[in-house]
């Protein structure tokens, strides 16, 4: 694609929008950075579509950007702080008040555990489970073999756990 107008845009926007922002956010875990940098990402595939080669998925390409980004604002962003967003989504509506509250706080309690990850764990496992990459992309995207890809997944998912029995002693 050697340029893009308008309308492509907003289309890519409206399809990869949010998984931009939540990736964003599990890097930067402050939420305005994210939107800031989502919106930086799309700015950028917009004024540099022509050197999409095609060698990813646009969406790995995207998310590489996205994570150049999010990292480049880490470095020159004095303050990291950990702040809560909705990226465990509820399917159904609670049945009670009581079930309402218990279900939030089980979200939360999960995306404490996962927020505080290593950036190495946490990115490979929000990569993988809430924006449906594969291990090969998710390694191509950082510059990792498949096999280092597994062994943070599977890493990431077992200090989840361990921390999650933890919490509910």
């Amino acid at each position: 694609m050697e340029r893009m107008g308008k309308t492509e845009l907003y289309n890519l926007m409206t399809q990869y929008g949010d998984d931009v922002r939540t990736y964003a956010y599990a890097i930067t875990r402050n939420r305005e950075q994210a939107k800031d940098i989502a919106q930086e990402a799309f700015i950028k595939v917009y004024q540099n579509i022509g050197s999409f080669k095609g060698q990813s998925s646009f969406k790995t390409w995207l998310f590489a950007i996205a994570r150049n980004l999010a990292i480049n604002e880490l470095r020159s962003s004095y303050v990291r702080r950990m702040v809560l967003f909705e990226w465990v989504k509820p399917d159904k509506m609670a049945e009670s008040a009581e079930a309402a509250f218990m279900g939030k706080q089980s979200e939360l309690e999960l995306l404490n555990i996962v927020m505080g990850l290593s950036m190495k764990h946490r990115e490979v496992l929000v990569l993988h489970l809430e924006h449906g990459m594969t291990k090969a992309e998710i390694g191509q995207l950082l510059g990792l073999s498949e096999g280092t890809v597994k062994s943070r997944l599977h890493r990431a998912r077992k200090i989840v756990e361990s921390k999650w029995r933890e919490m509910e002693r």
